[in-house]
């Protein structure tokens, strides 16, 4: 912090020195200022340091109108600094001989600089959806684009996320990564995925997105989209060929295997298994969708993969069947559905084959 300005000077000798020009202002920010000052008497440098000319800034004091010594010494500029940002100060020149003559220069004004944005400042901006405040921050250019919040989050993850089209162009035209992962591993794409933005998905992508990309848990954005729900979405994206049994990296669990353990929306496993999902996949522990959905009670699901030929006669690394582990859950309905789909494939085994030609002849005589 700079000092306190000293009480006023109690005089000078009557001065024979010339009268300095004021300071030179050079860099100013919200909480600087640089002075400067060349004198044009060269003999101030000349012979022993003692005998040169002294230079001392005085700051005037607003309400006194006097004014304090803030700076003495022999350098040519001297940064103030400890300023409060948007206000004005007033400084002069003070030049003192080694025989204690002196001379004033007239006063500068000098204002400081509002208080540059902060990161804080644009994810609050962002959050808001405030466009022309996102626009003066980043023109500002004292704030990263990429900056993260305190969640790791970076501005264009937000957008992403919360559905701002117009934040997200903006973020990405002033260079933006669109890969940047936040603490998770989850970048821009993922969120979007997940919160069912197409428009921006599909910029993303555009902007060089990577459907390859895995969190930390090695899920895709596709993981994230099933846990989404959003069919539209969904098949955008296998349209434009990410992986539709990728398996993460924890339990081996493919998008198929997240909607038979998180929602059960036989919409999204329906359009999955018509994308060539494997029903009968299996993860780390050796159970398959068929048996998570029974485990979660997803009626409908279950029935969907039924009908889809999930093998019903599949045990898990205990040895027990679907029938088996939906009693162990009390899961009443489930073991109904089970029961009747056994039955089923029990009659539809025991069924004769179809009797043709002349042996049909010789049933009706």
């Amino acid at each position: 912090l700079r000092p306190p300005p000293l009480p006023p000077p109690s005089s000078c000798r009557k001065h024979t020195i010339p009268k300095p020009h004021p300071p030179v202002v050079g860099e100013v920010t919200h909480h600087s200022i640089q002075l400067s000052w060349d004198l044009e008497n060269t003999a101030q440098r000349k012979g022993p340091q003692e005998q040169w000319l002294k230079i001392s800034i005085e700051e005037e004091d607003p309400k006194l109108h006097t004014y304090g010594t803030i700076y003495t010494g022999y350098a040519r500029q001297h940064v103030i600094e400890g300023l409060q940002p948007r206000t004005t100060y007033r400084f002069r020149l003070k030049v003192t001989s080694s025989t204690g003559e002196c001379s004033y220069s007239p006063a500068v004004s000098v204002s400081t600089t509002r208080e540059p944005m902060s990161g804080e400042q644009l994810h609050r901006a962002v959050s808001m959806n405030d466009v022309e405040a996102v626009l003066n921050i980043l023109q500002g250019g004292h704030v990263k684009v990429d900056v993260p919040d305190k969640l790791g989050f970076t501005a264009l993850m937000v957008a992403s996320q919360k559905g701002y089209d117009r934040l997200v162009k903006i973020l990405i035209q002033n260079g933006t990564d669109v890969n940047q992962k936040n603490g998770s591993g989850k970048d821009s794409l993922m969120l979007a995925c997940f919160s069912g933005h197409l428009d921006i998905i599909k910029y993303l992508r555009e902007q060089g997105a990577s459907w390859e990309v895995r969190d930390l848990g090695g899920c895709t954005a596709l993981h994230w989209a099933v846990d989404g729900g959003h069919c539209e979405v969904i098949e955008w994206m296998i349209n434009d060929g990410c992986q539709v049994d990728a398996k993460d990296t924890c339990l081996e669990w493919t998008p198929l295997m997240r909607v038979s353990a998180v929602t059960g929306n036989k919409d999204v496993a329906s359009l999955l298994i018509e994308a060539g999902a494997d029903v009968n996949v299996k993860d780390k522990d050796g159970k398959t969708p068929l048996m998570v959905a029974v485990l979660n009670n997803h009626e409908e699901l279950i029935q969907l993969l039924l009908d889809k030929g999930a093998d019903a006669t599949v045990k898990n690394e205990y040895g027990k069947g679907l029938l088996e582990m939906a009693r162990g859950f009390h899961r009443h309905s489930v073991v109904m559905l089970l029961e009747e789909n056994k039955r089923k494939l029990s009659e539809n085994t025991n069924c004769p084959p179809p009797v043709l030609g002349s042996q049909a002849r010789e049933v009706t005589k």
